[in-house]
């Protein structure tokens, strides 16, 4: 990830005002995939004046702009990473709901010998894991 979240708002030309300034700012300290509820309740601890709706706004902006990606891990919740993130897939434990990011390089050459194979070139893609805990013995 070459810039800050700030910095590519800014590079993008977004008008920053202080709240979303804070937005971008949990964003870029969250090390995990928060929905748009679990960044209010971040934001709201540096700024208690910010409202759901003013996230919800930043987040539609961040995401039209390319700054933001949304996924969904199948819990009916849409969350967010920063869209310049490595590359990375997910696993995600269907007990607890966290989700684990992961790269395996065997993953990655299979993938480009099965569109090889089909006769494309790979151009991106992403893959969701979704498991339970094997139980210890």
């Amino acid at each position: 990830m070459s810039d800050t979240i700030l910095a590519r708002c800014e590079n993008k030309g977004l008008r920053l005002t202080g709240q979303r300034r804070i937005i971008a700012s949990v964003l870029e300290d969250s090390d995990d995939h928060p929905d748009v509820e679990e960044l209010y309740e971040r934001a709201s601890t540096q700024d208690d004046g910010i409202s759901l709706a003013t996230v919800y706004r930043t987040v539609k902006l961040f995401e039209e702009a390319g700054i933001l990606e949304r996924v969904e891990f199948g819990d009916g919740r849409a969350r967010y990473e920063d869209a310049e993130r490595d590359h990375h897939d997910h696993l995600i434990d269907l007990t607890t709901g966290q989700v684990i990011e992961f790269v395996d390089s065997d993953i990655e050459a299979l993938q480009e010998k099965i569109a090889a194979k089909l006769g494309f070139t790979l151009k991106g893609h992403k893959l969701e894991l979704y498991g339970v805990p094997v139980k210890k013995p």
